[in-house]
């Protein structure tokens, strides 16, 4: 990794409670793969991308290492008590040459390679991170204990995914903020935003679909061996 400029940290830590089972939700399988490996092939599969830093579930460290056995672009470490300190152990092993980060969620495995060309290009261009985002197609309503009480123009809002593309030195130091501050982000591009940052918009994919429940998951072992774009 001494020579990489772009590394993705593919965050694979979560325990998957709401898949149920005992198995972390990273190495479930869909096409017989598990999620993760699909995962990290998509990302090393991008020319932007030089090499990849999986967070994985404490006390699986050693089962996702075998995945990437003989792979020197591929490292492993543990993952932290939630996103945000996970992100920063992956951040842990990326070296200080490195300019670019990609953070991407192991349960997003139908990112495309172009979809990580992308963040990385706007990030190029000028910006000092971008995300994917989606249109929302849906009216969205406020709900508080069962009934509508408002509802929200969507017009300008969008759906954030990942993979999403920051200047390293910036997301170190806004994580290093937040954790002073006592607070916790989910989404990079949120905690980019909060701490100053420019944060661009790329177009995200419909097929880059997250795996949460079991109904999704049996759903991407279906769509596995189809072609994402």
């Amino acid at each position: 990794m001494e020579r990489a400029r772009v590394v993705a940290v593919v965050v694979a830590a979560g325990s998957g409670a709401r898949l149920g089972g005992d198995v972390p939700k990273a190495l479930r399988t869909i096409g017989g793969r598990p999620v993760v490996a699909v995962a990290v092939d998509r990302a090393l599969s991008s020319p932007a991308i030089d090499a990849v830093v999986v967070v994985s579930p404490s006390g699986s460290e050693d089962g996702v290492r075998e995945l990437f056995a003989g792979s020197d672009a591929v490292i492993v470490v543990t993952g932290g008590s939630t996103r945000q300190r996970s992100v920063a152990a992956g951040l842990d092993a990326v070296g200080g040459h490195v300019e670019v980060v990609v953070v991407h969620d192991a349960a997003r495995p139908f990112a495309s390679p172009a979809l990580f060309d992308a963040v990385v290009l706007a990030v190029d261009s000028g910006a000092d991170a971008a995300v994917p985002v989606l249109p929302l197609v849906d009216t969205v309503k406020r709900v508080r204990d069962g009934t509508i009480v408002g509802t929200q123009p969507r017009d300008g809002l969008a759906l954030a995914q990942t993979p999403q593309a920051c200047r390293l030195h910036l997301l170190r130091d806004a994580i290093v903020k937040a954790e002073a501050s006592d607070l916790d982000f989910t989404d990079d591009s949120g905690l980019m935003e909060w701490a100053g940052a420019s944060v661009r918009a790329v177009d995200g994919e419909p097929g880059n679909v997250k795996i949460t429940t079991a109904s999704d998951l049996a759903r991407a072992d279906e769509l596995s061996g189809v072609p994402r774009d």
